[in-house]
């Protein structure tokens, strides 16, 4: 059973500065979450997989495909800077 003075002591450990009607409000709170985890407990979840979700997901997102693009040179029109059928980039390696 949660009591304040425990109360207290876990806001001491957590450096939290409660006051006494906060200290009241959190030893009936996490008293009420310690009964439902007690309640929890008793479940018999013995045939029960372990799991992540309580719904499975399905990723909806396309397979990527490879497939060539017929407007190349649209493409190098675009850039700032080509050379030959390349994308021309600064240097970004030191040399050192």
């Amino acid at each position: 059973m949660i009591d304040t003075e425990l109360v207290r002591k876990v806001a001491n450990l957590a450096r939290l500065e409660l006051t006494p009607d906060e200290e009241s409000t959190f030893t009936t709170q996490l008293g009420d979450i310690l009964d439902y985890v007690e309640q929890l407990n008793k479940l018999d979840v013995t045939n029960v997989e372990p799991t992540t979700r309580a719904i499975d997901v399905i990723n909806i997102t396309r397979p990527d495909q490879l497939q060539p693009y017929t407007e190349r040179d649209a493409i190098l029109e675009c850039a700032p800077a080509q050379e030959g059928d390349f994308f021309k980039v600064p240097k970004i390696l030191n040399a050192d």
